[in-house]
């Protein structure tokens, strides 16, 4: 019975894994101080180890990319020196609280990356990651996805997933 409900999950997750909507929040930079907050929305398609997003901007600039999944680090001392572009720990730091990247992210397998370019200049850098052992009620698991993400203005995103 168990066997039949992961199958499920997954062929649920498989079928749903094609788009997604995720919502940028801003916690930190300039945008954060503008009453109302501005929520940026994005899509995010693609399943497996890579798709694509894009993240519509405030000013209707549109930001798009390829994720694709970080591999793991082979050793410890490799994972001691990896580093993510623009320094990212720092991001998942200041979005989930100090030594979240090292404690959760940081080797996952469920691990992913992307640099979007917008139309008009702006570079905005996402990750997103999903803990192996995380199990929600959420089927597809959206739920259980976290995400960062920081542009070239200087701002922090917290990155929510659903519907």
């Amino acid at each position: 019975m168990r066997k039949i409900f992961w199958l499920a999950q997954f062929t649920v997750l498989v079928l749903s894994g094609c788009m997604a909507t995720a919502r940028f929040y801003p916690v930190r930079g300039p945008l954060a101080s503008q009453a109302p907050l501005p929520v940026l929305v994005g899509k995010i398609t693609g399943a497996f180890n890579s798709g694509t997003v894009t993240v519509k901007l405030k000013d209707g600039e549109v930001c798009k990319g390829r994720w694709a999944t970080v591999g793991r680090p082979e050793s410890t001392q490799a994972a001691n020196q990896a580093a993510t572009p623009d320094d990212m720990a720092s991001v998942w730091d200041a979005v989930y609280g100090q030594g979240f990247y090292v404690s959760h992210v940081l080797g996952a397998r469920l691990y992913a990356r992307a640099v979007l370019a917008g139309d008009r200049g702006t570079t905005l850098n996402f990750e997103m990651y999903k803990h192996e052992d995380n199990r929600t009620d959420d089927p597809a698991g959206a739920g259980a996805i976290k995400g960062v993400a920081k542009d070239n203005s200087d701002n922090i995103y917290k990155v929510t997933f659903g519907g």
